[in-house]
């Protein structure tokens, strides 16, 4: 998370609205630990990661997605889960994402 503090402030300074995306939880193999965080602002410029690199684009959609007023909500991508596969978790563990607006 402090590793993209940087950037939500350039966003912020640039007016942009910010969702944050933070692994709250693995089982199993994951790629990345709980308490890695990635940053979308409302143009989708990305800061962070939550995967690798793996489901990061999935996570994209659904923060942009927050950000145009779904509500803040868990995702979860585990290797049996179609999405997950589609977008490339196949690491054999689950992570699960919490997405929300950062609310300044």
């Amino acid at each position: 998370m402090l590793e993209i503090l940087d950037d939500i402030d350039r966003f912020r300074a640039a007016g942009r609205r910010v969702a944050l995306a933070r692994v709250v939880d693995t089982d199993g193999s994951g790629p990345r630990l709980p308490g890695a965080a990635m940053a979308v602002s409302d143009l989708g410029e990305v800061a962070g990661s939550v995967s690798g690199g793996c489901v990061e684009s999935a996570v994209v959609t659904a923060a942009l997605e927050v950000l145009d007023g779904a509500p803040a909500r868990m995702v979860t991508f585990g290797y049996s889960d179609d999405d997950a596969f589609a977008v490339g978790l196949t690491c054999g563990g689950t992570v699960r994402l919490f997405i929300e607006e950062l609310d300044w």
